[in-house]
């Protein structure tokens, strides 16, 4: 125990040494996170898309298709940036992206209303960007059925119908709007908590991969041998690499989840305790899948070049962007070999949601499955590297 001990050490210095000394492995495992987590949350700052620049065809000029144009002018996620005289007008601006959506009022609209008949607008909504579209879509379907409820509500009035009596008729239905974890439907509150889990297992990979590289390409594993020894103990090393890696990310944590969240007023629903609970199990499965990793970089720019690219499709396979029933049943359960697929489904139920550790707990048992896994596999890796080390002295 005590050369265990004195092992452990001798590893935690030797490794504190490496990442301090190392402009890249510090930009990579300490900088990486505020940078891209304080990067992105300024790019998601304004949260709800407001001011969404239309065109309104208006054949009609009419009182009725005035009054129609004003609902859209009314809230402040659209405006009538133009009024185009016909389509050809209307298609230029669409196409050179000044406007998103094009409203073609007919010029029979006012008769047809008067007439008690159905009247047709048309919506040309640009569905290329689906944020884009739903803001648009939504708004200008809501304008529309405010309208007609208020010409139906009109036309009973004419007819002798009481107020009461024609407001029941025109909206028989009334509903009341609940969102839940998220109340104003921001885009950032929706995707940073998935992104900045995301980043700590990127990150951690290349930086710890960078290390593992490194050291294999100048054959400095020898340096972990001590005097008098032929070879340095696994579990030591593993152990203390991990130590290293788990304090250098606590103090990043702590700023992200302290500080970072309150200055972007990101949800913060969840008790400490729950937190912890999910964030140390996933903290110890990506230092274990980034140790075992690292063993098979024989130079350090293999680890940028083979991990970089897979960052969007593990963004992908956990679920945050794409819902879990779309996903392909096989890449769903490879995603679960992940740890960012239980930590950031985790992560959100807490932060977001404020659920509790029971209800996480599925999610926490999967990330203590995978870091047993993925510390037997940097054991074995580091045995052998070890041993090659041992051998070429």
């Amino acid at each position: 125990m005590n050369s265990y001990w004195r092992q452990f050490r001798s590893v935690v210095r030797n490794e504190y040494a490496t990442v301090f000394s190392d402009s890249g492995v510090i930009l990579v495992l300490i900088l990486a996170l505020l940078i891209y987590s304080t990067l992105y949350s300024l790019a998601y700052n304004n949260q709800v898309l407001r001011n969404v620049p239309i065109g309104v065809i208006d054949q009609s000029k009419t009182a009725t298709s005035r009054q129609l144009i004003d609902t859209f002018d009314a809230g402040p996620n659209l405006y009538v940036a133009y009024a185009p005289e016909g389509m050809e007008e209307a298609k230029k601006l669409f196409y050179e992206r000044e406007i998103y959506g094009v409203v073609y009022i007919p010029a029979d609209y006012e008769q047809k209303l008067l007439g008690g008949q159905q009247a047709v607008v048309s919506l040309y909504v640009d569905a290329s960007y689906f944020l884009m579209y739903r803001q648009v879509f939504q708004e200008l379907v809501s304008g529309i059925g405010t309208t007609g409820a208020m010409v139906e509500f009109q036309r009973l009035i004419a007819k002798g119908a009481n107020i009461p009596q024609a407001t029941a008729t025109t909206q028989p239905v009334i509903y009341q709007s609940h969102n839940l974890f998220n109340p104003y439907l921001g885009y950032g509150s929706f995707v940073m908590p998935a992104i900045i889990m995301v980043i700590i297992q990127q990150t951690m990979l290349i930086g710890i991969g960078m290390i593992g590289g490194t050291w294999r390409e100048f054959g400095l594993y020898r340096k972990l041998i001590p005097a008098g020894r032929r070879r340095m103990s696994t579990f030591p090393v593993v152990a203390g690499k991990a130590f290293v890696y788990a304090s250098v990310y606590a103090v990043t944590l702590c700023y992200i989840l302290g500080l970072h969240y309150r200055l972007f007023h990101f949800p913060a629903n969840g008790a400490t305790g729950a937190l912890i609970g999910l964030l140390v199990p996933y903290l110890l499965s990506c230092i274990g899948l980034g140790i075992a990793v690292s063993t098979l970089f024989r130079c350090r720019e293999q680890s940028i070049m083979l991990l970089l690219w897979t960052s969007i499709p593990i963004l992908l396979l956990s679920g945050a962007s794409i819902p879990r029933e779309a996903i392909p049943e096989w890449m769903y359960r490879f995603g679960q070999l992940l740890p960012s697929s239980s930590g950031v489904e985790g992560f959100i139920r807490i932060q977001s949601m404020g659920a509790s550790f029971d209800e996480v707990l599925p999610e926490i048992r999967m990330l203590w499955r995978l870091t047993l896994i993925y510390g037997a596999l940097a054991a074995v890796g580091i045995h052998v590297r070890l041993k090659k080390a041992a051998h070429d002295a």
